[in-house]
């Protein structure tokens, strides 16, 4: 297979032409799921166009045929939408440049707008906060606004206008929490026959239907998490089931195949047409999850398999293999996209072929350039060879090693916490000697992982934008760098505080 160019035919490197593709190109195989998307969740630490050129290749080889683009305030919103942009945002141009590398790599997008929960990138700006269904919470709309409806709709046309040959928009609508409780839903629940159920289903209608009012050609998909718990017959009442797929979604590594089962069923009876399932290769496990760990999200994909299993041949259209970045707006970073890559490729190629034998491994050492892939712990062995591995290599470091091993030197090294703990610090107190056993393991553990930070930073930097970069390495390095540099400057006060030409250090015995 070859990738065309603007600048001429280039040939894929080895390892990411899929040895899995059939005459016809589609994916060989027994995948129950048509479609395999990749999900791209773009509210933290979203990768620059020049690296997408890179991985995208792979996520095809791998097994991928589409990608599910969260952009939240990574769009180029305009006019009076244009406040949503973050720092960082895409242009159009570049949009369209991400577009064109799907489509090079035989990979379908589906966009994802957020138009009822998890609002947090519209709802925190002060010009839209009356929009909020609670006023002191950012996170869900207030479905009985007008203006909240044409906000919406003014996103989804707007994203659609740089999208016109998507067949389906990702409209959203999961954890949509404290909805009831504005004031306004408090009067119209008072009403006899008025439930929070039958609220959401007339907002996720309406959103629909717009859709397909201005975007025929596109069908609304939402995540089912705010369906699962309505009654058939309300449900099926709502009109919801003829306008919108629902993506039924878990990420646990034990997941209830035979509630699954039921669940699909009943949304069959309700009348909707298709389904669709979403998993996790990343993003799932931990708010601040640094390494990916990967039999979890293994585990996940057998359960899927499982269910695929349990109903009709074409009960499930496809499947979203969600990477998460962020679990909201406001959280901390979770594993960056790089990072993820091993855990991504097993379970790709694991829904391919059925299962995780050997010789699945073994393709999916190929792809990745890794000697020998070990599953059963956070991160593979090696960093392997794939666009990114030197951010997974030396964010392990970083991970497994950068905070123990300052520990190591300020909460267990016999010469630190016996002459210049705590107390010692504060009152710059310290036997000379000491000096000459402390500082030179401080200055030396300070050297080793500035550099590593500078290669990661550099690293980063070619993947991502400074905001994320500065922002991972805040939360995960800098800290602890700052520790050791605290202790060499402790160390220097206190060298100077017991210098003869200082004079006396202050009595021990006197409090401060």
């Amino acid at each position: 297979m070859r990738i065309k160019s603007e600048e001429g035919e280039k040939k894929r490197p080895d390892r990411f032409v899929s040895r899995d593709l059939t005459e016809d190109g589609e994916m060989a195989g027994s995948s129950p799921f048509r479609m395999r998307l990749v999900h791209l969740d773009l509210k933290g630490a979203p990768p620059k166009v020049s690296y997408l050129s890179e991985i995208l290749p792979l996520f095809r080889a791998l097994g991928a045929n589409g990608l599910l683009i969260e952009y939240e305030d990574m769009f180029p919103y305009e006019g009076a939408l244009r406040l949503l942009r973050a720092r960082h945002a895409y242009s159009p141009s570049e949009i369209r440049e991400i577009l064109r590398l799907a489509t090079l790599n035989e990979l379908e997008v589906i966009p994802l707008v957020q138009t009822f929960g998890h609002m947090e990138f519209v709802l925190k700006h002060e010009a839209l906060a009356h929009l909020r269904e609670v006023a002191p919470f950012p996170n869900t709309l207030n479905p009985h606004e007008e203006e909240s409806l044409a906000l919406v709709g003014a996103m989804i046309d707007q994203v659609m206008a740089l999208h016109p040959k998507a067949r389906w928009l990702h409209i959203g609508c999961d954890e949509v929490y404290y909805l009831g409780e504005g004031e306004a839903s408090r009067r119209w629940l008072q009403q006899e026959q008025n439930t929070k159920a039958k609220l959401c289903l007339s907002h996720v209608q309406a959103v629909a239907s717009h859709v397909l009012a201005r975007h025929p050609a596109t069908t609304p998909l939402l995540w089912d998490d705010m369906l699962r718990a309505v009654p058939e017959d309300q449900l099926t009442a709502s009109g919801v089931p003829q306008l919108a797929q629902p993506v039924l979604w878990d990420y646990g590594a034990d997941l209830d195949v035979h509630s699954k089962a039921l669940l699909m069923e009943k949304y069959r009876k309700c009348g909707f047409s298709r389904l669709w399932a979403a998993s996790a290769f990343k993003g799932a496990t931990g708010a601040s999850q640094a390494l990916t760990p990967t039999e979890h999200h293994l585990r996940n994909h057998m359960q899927w398999l499982q269910v695929a299993a349990s109903g009709p041949a074409d009960a499930l259209q496809g499947i979203v293999l969600t990477g998460w970045q962020r679990y909201d707006h406001f959280s901390v970073l979770c594993e960056l996209l790089p990072v993820g890559i091993p855990s991504l490729a097993v379970c790709l190629q694991s829904l391919l072929h059925g299962g995780f034998a050997e010789d699945v491994k073994a393709r999916v050492e190929n792809f990745l350039g890794i000697s020998s892939l070990d599953i059963t712990g956070v991160t593979s062995a090696g960093a392997g060879s794939f666009p990114g591995s030197d951010i997974l290599a030396l964010v392990t470091q970083v991970s497994l090693h950068l905070h123990s091993s300052v520990d190591e030197l300020l909460q267990r090294d016999r010469y630190v916490t016996g002459w210049f703990s705590p107390y010692h610090r504060r009152r710059k107190l310290i036997h000379p000697v000491m000096i000459q056993h402390i500082q030179p393991q401080a200055l030396s553990l300070l050297a080793r992982w500035s550099t590593l930070a500078g290669e990661l930073e550099a690293a980063m930097q070619r993947v991502f934008y400074p905001d994320a970069v500065d922002e991972w390495l805040e939360e995960n390095v800098r800290p602890s760098l700052q520790r050791l540099q605290q202790l060499l400057q402790d160390l220097g006060e206190a060298a100077g505080a017991q210098s003869p030409r200082a004079g006396p250090g202050p009595d021990p015995r006197q409090e401060p």
